[in-house]
């Protein structure tokens, strides 16, 4: 379940792959240290854009009809599609060179980097809303979608990110939920690649 990741690819490359302008984010520098809170680069079905990683719920209601009060860093594949809390949100692609998990107690716990085993890109699975601040300021907001481990991930964490494949991106971000349902997979065995993570300035956030 990423709760950080990782993107040094120029954005200029991602864009050239979809056939897209990188001019909305081309002043997007190479990022070792991406936490919740920070804006993140999507592929959206309008093209590439910036958003911010963390959907304030405002205005959200659970099954209860109570306000969802946290702020959305991931959401289940299980139910990302039939809880009311994720109701008229739209789907976009986070694309990224990989993401971070921790293991071990507090105050000694190791940080694993997990990436693909093949030279490229990861494309995670993401919803999609925005949020009016005060001030009427829109901020396009960004939720990764979660699913159960692969056995690469299995030993480090409980969850990970439903990664799409690059070929499957159109039918995630404009195919019909049922299309869209059946992508929500955890990746294939041994397509990943968890490692120590080194030299990861941690207060770069």
């Amino acid at each position: 379940m990423p709760g950080r990741v990782f993107l040094t690819t120029p954005v200029a490359e991602i864009a050239a792959r979809f056939g897209l302008d990188p001019e909305p984010v081309a002043n997007e520098p190479p990022r070792q240290n991406i936490s919740p809170g920070q804006t993140v680069v999507a592929l959206t079905p309008e093209g590439l854009q910036h958003m911010r990683w963390g959907m304030i719920p405002v205005g959200r209601v659970n099954a209860r009809g109570r306000p969802v009060m946290e702020t959305i860093v991931n959401a289940r594949s299980e139910t990302v599609f039939d809880k009311s809390a994720f109701a008229g949100t739209g789907r976009a692609v986070l694309p990224v060179d990989g993401w971070y998990e921790w293991t071990g107690e507090r105050r000694r716990k190791i940080a694993w980097r997990i990436r693909s085993a093949e030279p490229g890109l990861l494309f995670f699975a993401a919803i999609t809303d925005t949020w009016t601040a005060p001030g009427g300021q829109v901020v396009p907001q960004i939720a990764t979608v979660t699913c159960e481990p692969n056995a690469d991930v299995r030993p480090v964490h409980h969850r990970m990110a439903v990664i799409i494949k690059a070929e499957d991106v159109p039918i995630w971000l404009n195919g019909s939920e049922e299309r869209a349902a059946q992508l929500m997979n955890p990746w294939p065995d041994g397509r990943l690649v968890v490692e120590a993570a080194t030299g990861v300035d941690w207060s770069d956030t």
